[in-house]
């Protein structure tokens, strides 16, 4: 079959997973006629995907497709138009949220024809303790483009009889542990209440009384706030930045499903 239109749905407090695809997007070389970006509330309306091309991209959460992603998805629906699912982690591992995600597809109607895991600077990631750092790069820029190219051959497969898309992951997924109530810390002699922090939060979790507050029930962790605060005034403290630090700063590539 034979598409001309795609469409962008993502989920990306740090970006990283919009720029990811919107690169693949690029390389599918299709006219893109809508974006759906999932990062600070749920469409208003259901939307109905037919006769276009959609990749789907979230970050990684503790090997899982946040939760709050898939809130914010419920009311997306496919007539088995094509769907390529895509993951962006920081480095450690995707576990099985790239599984995730194309059962997810599959069960709202899509027909996954290629998918990937991508990697992007880890949200805990610190200047002295860097963990995929200034990632998504060229490199990756590059490969994302390229898997865009060859996923629109695989396009000429949609509706012939093909085998379902295999990608890695277990099932039952990965079990969630209980949420550790945690959020960034302020640093006030360098915060200037611009309030931005508060416009960029994905969840609502910071507010703005006498001082910047911010709600450790609803934090994600995302850290968006730390990474974008223009005064640099807000810090991430948790022992799990040295332990990824010291175990997976090597360079990871993509993997890619088709």
């Amino acid at each position: 079959m034979n598409f001309e239109h795609s469409h962008l749905i993502c989920f990306s407090p740090t970006h990283s997973s919009h720029v990811i695809g919107e690169t693949i997007l690029q390389g599918l070389g299709l006219e893109q006629i809508a974006e759906t970006d999932l990062t600070y509330e749920k469409p208003e309306e259901e939307i109905l995907l037919c006769n276009t091309v959609t990749v789907i991209v979230v970050p990684v959460y503790g090997g899982r497709v946040p939760g709050i992603a898939l809130e914010r998805m419920e009311g997306i629906r496919g007539e088995q138009s094509p769907v390529i699912p895509v993951v962006v982690y920081g480095n450690r591992d995707y576990d099985d949220a790239l599984l995730e995600l194309r059962d997810w597809c599959v069960a709202h109607g899509l027909v996954p024809v290629a998918a990937a895991a991508f990697i992007g600077e880890h949200s805990y990631s610190r200047e002295d303790r860097p963990i995929a750092a200034g990632r998504p790069d060229e490199t990756d820029l590059q490969q994302a483009r390229e898997f865009g190219r060859q996923v629109f051959d695989r396009l000429k497969l949609v509706g012939q009889e093909t085998k379902p898309l295999y990608v890695k992951g277990n099932y039952p997924y990965k079990t969630i542990g209980p949420k550790t109530p945690q959020t960034p810390l302020m640093v006030s002699e360098r915060c200037s209440q611009c309030g931005f922090c508060i416009e960029i939060c994905p969840v609502q979790a910071i507010r703005l009384d006498e001082e910047i507050v911010s709600n450790a029930e609803t934090c994600i962790k995302c850290c968006a706030c730390v990474k974008q605060c223009p005064q640099g005034a807000r810090l991430f403290e948790t022992p799990y930045t040295d332990i990824l630090f010291k175990n997976f700063s090597n360079r990871r590539d993509p993997d890619l499903f088709f």
